[in-house]
This record gives C-alpha cells, sequence and structure tokens, in this order.
C-alpha cells in the first residue's frame, strides 16, 4: 500500500461502528471483580521457562469461546494490562478486548474482517453510522490514524483483516495509542495460553447481544417477543 498525496477530507469516523461493537466488552473490563491477565509481555518462548502450549488444546479453547486462534491478537502500553473478562468474538470470527490501566483509562483492540475503507480513512465514506466528523486523517507509518473531538484510533490491514486500536481522548493520548498500534501482533501459543479463557470457563465472556432494545434512539427496552426471544 502506498500513501496517498491527496489531503484528507472530513469522513465519518469509523471509531463509531468499533467503538460501539466493542462497548459490551468495555462494561466487561469495568464491571465488579474485573482480573487482569497475567502480563503478556513475559509469556513467549523468550519469557517463558514451561513447556510450549499444547496446540490442539488452544484451538479447543479457542473454538469453545467461539474465536479463531489466528485472528486472537494482543499488545502492550505502559501501565495497561488486558482484562480477562473482556476478551470475546466480534462478528462472525473476528476478536476484541480491552486493555485498562488503574485510573480507568481503555484501549480497546479489535481484529475484524473490514472493507479497505474502514482502515484507510482518506479512501472515501467508512462504513458505518455517522456520528462526529472527523478532526484528523493521516497516515502514520504503515497504520492510518483518525481522531474525532471526543475518541481517536489507530488501524491497519491485516491481509482481508483490519486491526483497530482505539480510545477516547480524554483517557488515552496519541503517543500512549501509537505505542499500543505498534506493539500489536498476533499471539503466539504462550500468549494465547494467558489470553484464552481456561477450558470450561468460557460462558459468559462473550458480548451478549441484547433482543429486548429498540435499535435507534435511548427509550425503554422492548418487552415484545421477537426472533431473539
Amino acid at each position: 500500500m502506498t500513501s496517498r498525496s491527496r489531503s484528507p477530507r472530513p469522513r465519518p469516523l469509523l471509531l463509531t461502528a468499533t467503538l460501539t461493537t466493542t462497548l459490551a466488552l468495555a462494561l466487561a473490563a469495568t464491571g465488579c471483580g474485573t482480573e487482569p491477565v497475567p502480563d503478556t509481555r513475559a509469556a513467549g518462548p523468550s519469557g517463558s521457562a514451561g513447556p510450549a502450549p499444547d496446540r490442539a488444546e488452544l484451538e479447543a479453547r479457542a473454538s469453545a469461546a467461539q474465536l479463531v486462534a489466528e485472528h486472537v491478537w494482543v499488545t502492550e502500553a505502559a501501565g495497561y494490562a488486558l482484562a480477562r473478562q473482556s476478551v470475546g468474538v466480534l462478528g462472525d470470527d473476528g476478536f476484541g478486548s480491552v486493555y485498562t490501566e488503574p485510573e480507568g483509562g481503555q484501549i480497546k483492540l479489535s481484529v475484524e474482517r473490514l472493507p479497505h475503507a474502514d482502515a484507510d480513512c482518506t479512501d472515501g465514506p467508512a462504513s458505518g453510522s455517522e456520528q462526529e466528523p472527523l478532526a484528523t486523517c493521516e497516515r502514520d507509518g504503515e497504520q492510518w490514524y483518525r481522531a474525532t473531538e471526543s475518541g481517536h484510533a489507530y488501524a491497519r490491514e491485516q491481509g482481508d483483516l483490519v486491526v483497530t486500536l482505539s480510545g477516547t481522548r480524554r483517557e488515552v493520548d496519541r503517543a500512549t495509542l501509537r505505542s499500543a498500534a505498534l506493539a500489536a501482533h498476533r499471539a503466539d501459543d504462550y500468549e494465547l495460553d494467558q489470553v484464552l479463557p481456561p477450558a470450561g470457563e468460557t460462558a459468559g465472556r462473550q458480548p451478549v447481544e441484547r433482543g429486548d432494545l429498540p435499535p435507534v434512539g435511548d427509550g425503554a427496552p422492548n418487552n415484545d417477543v421477537g426472533a431473539s426471544g
């Protein structure tokens, strides 16, 4: 992919789609009893003295959590730790997680099959609902950085996947978000062992789709029995 010389035009921010999708993950991460995962920076071939985790077991744990092991990514940022409760599936076979710090800041990581425009904010309108207009849209190395008045994100394409690191500008500064974006990588077997829910403990860890909420607005739950029961 090559950088474009034309000036970026204001576009609807894709953060709305990603952040909306990961809202349930964020709520889980800040809920009672949040349990950070052990430091994944030490969970790799150079940081583990133990034997390599059994790949078949890892695949089984991923499948039980409705995840594709190859779509599980991890990152790191100073002061942030992965909240175990936040790990879950996005869409059909995507992956989402939330990293938190003691003061309440959150960095959301999402890995999804998305169109090119959902990564490159200079290449036309992104999909998703229109919310805040873009204040910034620019190429930063191999990634795209975009920001609205309240939120910002780094995104990059990895094959047919788009990997996005996002957060609010009030909680996470650009330098921290950029550092997390640069550190993001596909989890190796050691990291998968740390990130995936243990066997038999996957129930309730995935975001729950509410079937009783109206499709628009902030009205009261719809108690009519529909397709979701």
